[in-house]
């Protein structure tokens, strides 16, 4: 599966040598789509408002306790196609100080890749 590739400053588009807009291949482009997961507010889609991670209702100014935010990352991980369940994505909170949260996500794609992306 491809995907548009992001800027890792930015999370914006990018373009390649030509001048077109950079695509991304497997297994970075899955990696990336759970990034992008990760990040999405519930409602956000419009075509799919039932997607997302409820940051404003369940997470923002909440103090959730890790475990629901963890359940949260495993849940929108599990929402890219290329991600399988078995074994399940692991979500690992690095810090969590006042309102700061950073972690990691660990999952496997369909072609059995193993890899990790961070959450800040």
């Amino acid at each position: 599966m491809n995907t548009l590739l992001l800027d890792l400053t930015n999370w914006d588009l990018v373009l390649d040598s030509s001048g077109n807009i950079a695509v991304a291949s497997a297994p970075y482009a899955v990696a990336q789509d759970v990034a992008s997961a990760q990040r999405t507010f519930k409602g956000e889609v419009w075509y799919n408002s039932l997607i997302g991670i409820p940051y404003f209702q369940d997470v923002l100014g909440e103090n959730p306790p890790v475990s629901l935010l963890a359940a949260y990352m495993v849940d929108a991980a599990l929402t890219v196609p290329d991600v399988v369940p078995n074994p399940a994505p692991v979500f690992t909170v690095q810090t969590f100080q006042g309102r700061a949260v950073t972690g990691r996500t660990t999952f496997t794609d369909s072609d059995g890749n193993t890899q990790t992306v961070t959450f800040q």
